[in-house]
């Protein structure tokens, strides 16, 4: 499919989502996007929400995760136990061993913490590169992001076309609260991440996740040592993904 009938799809699919349950905006993205659908979950309350979806309903839709090797003991306690509760394998990408390596020569093991652009190289190496190798060859992407965290976010579609990865990406959750989700989450008995109840709303990398403080925002808790702004990884950012598609491209002419 050409980037123009993928916009007009993404357009179409945008406008039927609105009013839809996230389960029948799963189902028509099933049914409408043709080829590989891919959901990356990083075990927080939505990504739950939307595995349950997944497998409950048995959709044809892939459940992969980015294991960055810096995660919760809780994040992989939840894995083991989602895959246990359905019955059913998420897979893993993982950051390539060379760039890690070098990644850690250059910056040391905790590099992160003294400047943005240290701390955006080793998202890249964890996390975005291994994105579009999990994506490579799919048609669709589908996400856990809400709008009302962050305003980045904010100006999201329900459904777009992702220029940078060459596919359609959506965003089924992008209308529901935390709150929503929270109840949907107990009313369903859906496994969810400890550190939730302890503070921790959006949950990352270990050494960059804090509690957020009472009146804090939901992502505060990311990045904290930063000053305020899109609080962002580069997973979700036209700037990350273009990045990341050109460090493919090059490797593979290498």
């Amino acid at each position: 499919m050409s980037a123009r009938d993928s916009g007009a799809l993404a357009e179409s699919l945008d406008s039927a989502f609105a009013g839809m349950t996230p389960l029948d905006r799963l189902r028509l993205l099933a049914e409408r996007v043709k080829g590989r659908l891919v959901f990356t979950t990083s075990f927080g309350l939505e990504d739950q929400m939307l595995t349950h979806l997944v497998f409950a309903n048995a959709l044809p839709i892939e459940v992969v995760t980015l294991d960055t090797g810096r995660l919760f003991p809780e994040t992989y306690a939840l894995w083991r136990r989602t895959e246990e509760t359905y019955g059913r394998r998420i897979r893993a990408k993982y950051p390539r061993g060379e760039s890690l390596e070098a990644l850690i020569e250059d910056q040391g093991i905790d590099g992160f913490y003294f400047g943005a652009d240290m701390r955006k190289a080793c998202c890249f190496a964890r996390k975005v590169e291994p994105l579009s190798r999990a994506l490579s060859g799919a048609s669709g992407w589908v996400t856990g992001l809400r709008a009302d965290q962050s305003a980045n976010r904010h100006t999201m579609a329900f459904v777009a076309f992702d220029a940078a990865h060459g596919l359609i990406k959506a965003n089924p959750l992008l209308d529901w609260s935390r709150e929503a989700i929270r109840r949907f989450a107990e009313a369903e008995g859906l496994p969810v991440n400890p550190l939730h109840d302890r503070g921790f709303l959006s949950i990352g990398c270990a050494p960059c996740t804090r509690a957020v403080k009472p009146g804090e925002d939901e992502r505060a808790g990311r990045w904290w040592w930063e000053a305020e702004g899109k609080k962002e990884c580069g997973l979700h950012t036209v700037e990350g993904a273009s990045a990341s598609a050109l460090n493919l491209a090059e490797g593979a002419g290498s």
